[in-house]
This record gives structure tokens, C-alpha cells and sequence, in this order.
């Protein structure tokens, strides 16, 4: 098995979905294991359970602290851990902006409502007043605003005619312990997934002025231009062409700078069998240390390569500014 992602949990109290983490972590097939709970109160019921299962444990209250600063400490802490991800479970403070830039798409929080619907607090008496069919629980990634990060996944509770906010509270937590388990292990893995990869690609290829995609020889490209004159500047490829892994490829200014790239990083970039002879580089998107930024920077420069001349004199001058 492939080594496994580290996952830093935050906790304020018992820390029940921190416990569901920490058993789905005990499966042989998990993709991740906690190696870290941490707390912003050293009475932390949950700080106990971990300690007992043998996990590394860290507190430390915030009283008298600005957030800036007990967010600055937590993150020592979980950096020096060696923490990839960060699980929010039951982690009643307010994060800065700062921490939260710092761990933006690799933090993750569970919330007790099907959002967007009832952010913040009170949520199961919300939906019962608001005579709800369901209610339920979201997994979502963490942003600035409170609650409101993009939703990875949900299960839906169903409401009964005599319950309470307390009864709806204990069923919708065992919703919680299957839902943020599954979840947790699916998001960590997606850079293995191609379907994924091939997503993060066309967003980046799309963007670009005056882009389509279309199929070349089985597998997705992108072209720019009009339907009749337009040029291929990326192709991706999961083991298309008799290639290995999962890639994209784009154009280079030559076999010089393609040469150059491959002596700089052999294990990111190869000549892809088909179109190398060509001045074309692979770049490797299943190591699973894929810079985004570099992809959508290289598709440019492929895409500047063969894009009319208008497109790309409007472009020079957009980069003036």
C-alpha cells in the first residue's frame, strides 16, 4: 500500500467524528491516518480517546491570545507533525484568514445541516421550524466565510413527526460518522483519480480565449481558432499513444527547450511517443505533487504558440497593464 496521507484533527470537546476518523484510519485499505489531534482546550475529552489510541496529542488555550496568534501556534504545531490535511471536528473557534490561506484546499470541516441551507449554529431546530422534510450533515471544504466552502459530499437525515432537536442531533451524528470517514479518504485520493485530473485540465484549458475541446485519436485535446482552422495545444492522455500514467501534453518553442525540460525533471516530464519528434512535452499529472499553477502556465505558453495573432496581441497588451 502506498504510504498514507497524514491528517491533523482540531477538536474543542468529545470529539466523536475525531473518533470515526480515527477507526475508518484502522482499515487496512484507508488512505489516510491521524497523526495528530489538537485541541484549543487542554480539557478536551478527546484529547484522552487519542492519547489512549496511541496518537500524538497537542493543546493549547486561547485565552488571553489574539486569533491570529493561537492560529499561528496550531499551525506550528500541525506543520511540525508533518500534517498534509487538516479535519475540523467539533473545533468551536473561528479560524483567521491567514490559517485558513495557509491550509486552503486541505481542510475540511463537518457541518450539521444540508447546506447552503442553516450556516452557523442551532441548525436541527432551524429545520424543524422551518418544518423540513430533512435534515442531515455536509462535508465542505474550509474557506473564509464561515460555512460556506464548496460542499464535497452530504447525506440527508430524514426528519420524523416527534422529534426534537436533541433526537434529530443523535441521528444526524451517526450520519456524520459515515459520512466525514468516506469523505475524507475520497478527497485526499482524487489526484489518482483521472477522471479528476482530466477536470482540473479542461477548467484550465477552457479558460483560455477562444478554446473548444475536441477529441483527437480517442483521447480529449483542446483546440483555438474557429472549427475550420483552429490548432491543438494540449492533449491529455491516460495511457493513450502506448504511454504510461496519466498527462498532458503541450507544445514547446523546440527540441531544444523540450531537451532542456527533460534533462531539468525526468520524472515530471517525458517525449510523448506520438508527438515528441515534434518539439511536444509530456508532463506527468499522476505523481501526486501536481503544481496546478506550473499546468495552467505551460497550457498558456502552448496555447501562445498557435493561438491567431490577434488573440494573442490582446493578451500582450492585457499583460502591459
Amino acid at each position: 500500500m502506498p504510504d498514507r496521507v497524514k491528517v491533523a484533527v482540531l477538536i474543542s470537546g468529545r470529539g466523536s467524528n475525531m473518533a470515526a476518523l480515527i477507526y475508518a484510519a484502522k482499515t487496512n485499505d484507508c488512505p489516510y491516518e491521524i497523526i495528530l489531534v489538537a485541541s484549543n482546550d487542554p480539557q478536551a475529552a478527546g484529547l484522552i480517546l487519542a492519547e489512549a489510541e496511541g496518537i500524538a496529542t497537542f493543546s493549547h488555550p486561547h485565552k488571553g491570545l489574539s486569533r491570529k496568534e493561537h492560529d499561528q501556534i496550531m499551525h506550528d504545531a500541525i506543520t511540525q507533525a508533518g500534517a498534509d490535511y487538516i479535519t475540523l471536528a467539533g473545533y468551536m473557534r473561528i479560524l483567521s484568514d491567514d490559517f485558513v490561506s495557509k491550509w486552503q484546499d486541505h481542510m475540511l470541516n463537518i457541518h450539521p445541516s444540508l447546506l447552503p441551507k442553516y450556516k452557523g449554529l442551532d441548525t436541527y431546530q432551524r429545520a424543524l421550524d422551518a418544518s423540513d422534510s430533512h435534515a442531515g450533515c455536509s462535508v465542505h471544504l474550509v474557506t473564509p466565510e464561515l460555512d460556506d466552502g464548496p460542499v464535497l459530499a452530504q447525506t440527508k437525515v430524514a426528519i420524523l413527526p416527534n422529534d426534537t432537536a436533541e433526537i434529530l442531533a443523535d441521528r444526524v451524528l451517526i450520519a456524520e460518522h459515515q459520512l466525514y470517514p468516506a469523505t475524507l479518504a475520497q478527497y485526499v485520493t482524487r489526484e489518482a483519480d483521472p477522471n479528476w485530473i482530466l477536470d482540473q485540465v479542461r477548467i484550465r484549458a477552457l479558460a483560455l480565449e477562444e478554446t473548444y475541446e475536441r477529441p483527437s485519436f480517442g483521447t480529449p485535446g483542446w483546440r483555438v481558432g474557429s472549427e475550420k482552422t483552429g490548432k491543438y495545444f494540449a492533449y491529455f492522455s491516460q495511457r493513450h499513444f502506448g504511454e504510461i500514467g496519466t498527462s498532458v501534453f503541450v507544445k514547446t518553442s523546440g527540441l531544444d527547450e523540450q531537451g532542456a525540460l527533460l534533462d531539468a525533471d525526468p520524472d515530471l516530464y517525458f517525449a510523448p511517443k506520438f508527438y515528441g519528434k515534434s518539439g511536444w512535452i509530456a508532463i506527468r499529472l499522476d505523481t501526486g505533487r501536481t503544481d496546478w499553477d506550473h499546468i495552467a502556465d505551460s497550457l498558456t505558453k502552448s496555447w501562445r504558440m498557435v493561438a491567431p495573432k490577434r488573440l494573442t496581441r490582446i493578451m500582450d497588451i492585457a499583460d502591459d497593464f
